[in-house]
């Protein structure tokens, strides 16, 4: 054996693929998903890039590795004792706590079809959960793949929100967005005026997500209660 192989694979033996998908959303939250790449992630781990391509042998798998690891954070016990609603909404709060840890990565989730066991697991609980709420495989479906969505972008969505929200360049953006709002006549877009502060900026993210869930669900339980 080589020197360089027997370097490589002493580096295997210090890394696990948790350890380096870790990493990765650690890189996406603080500078973006651009930023998460191989050499990058080597570098930051102190190993070489041959170490990780052991792991992934491309880009492409740690992506699907990142949406695996975040599936893996979300919480799918469901209480026996609860009616169908509750138990959706725990499961689906449980992914909103996990989203909003890793904002940057959201993304990923709606433009990726990986089938890790997280995955795996979090869409046959919301699949079950569904059917007893009375709805069709077929309905179910669209649920969840709705919800997926809707979730995403809310987390994604959040005014001001992504890497390093608080710098100084979206704080001013902000506030040129709230001003030019201001400054439009109020006699044709009164409504745009008065809603300047909340149009710009998320003063209130927990609000903000309790609503958009709120919104989901009751769309959700609407449809079933139509159905019967």
């Amino acid at each position: 054996m080589t020197q360089q192989h027997r370097e490589a694979a002493t580096e295997r033996t210090r890394l696990t693929p948790h350890a380096v998908v870790d990493a990765a959303l650690s890189v996406a939250e603080t500078e973006g998903l651009a930023a998460v790449t191989i050499r990058r992630l080597a570098r930051d781990l102190g190993v070489s890039p041959m170490a990780l391509y052991w792991h992934f042998r491309n880009k492409d798998e740690l992506l699907d590795g990142m949406v695996g690891r975040i599936y893996e954070k979300v919480d799918t016990t469901v209480e026996d004792s609860s009616d169908w609603p509750r138990q959706l909404r725990a499961v689906l709060a449980s992914m909103v706590k996990v989203l909003r840890a890793h904002p940057s990565a959201a993304p990923l989730l709606a433009s990726r079809n990986t089938t890790s066991q997280g995955n795996l697991r979090a869409a046959e609980t919301m699949l079950e959960i569904l059917r007893r709420g009375g709805f069709s495989p077929a309905e179910a479906t669209q649920i969840l793949r709705h919800a997926l969505s809707t979730l995403t972008n809310l987390v994604s969505g959040v005014p001001g929100a992504g890497p390093g929200e608080e710098s100084a360049e979206l704080v001013e953006t902000r506030r040129r967005t709230r001003l030019f709002l201001r400054s439009l006549p109020p006699d044709r877009y009164p409504r745009l005026v008065e809603a300047a502060g909340p149009l710009s900026e998320c003063e209130d993210p927990d609000g903000y997500f309790r609503f958009g869930l709120d919104l989901l669900l009751a769309g959700i339980e609407t449809m079933a209660e139509r159905d019967r």
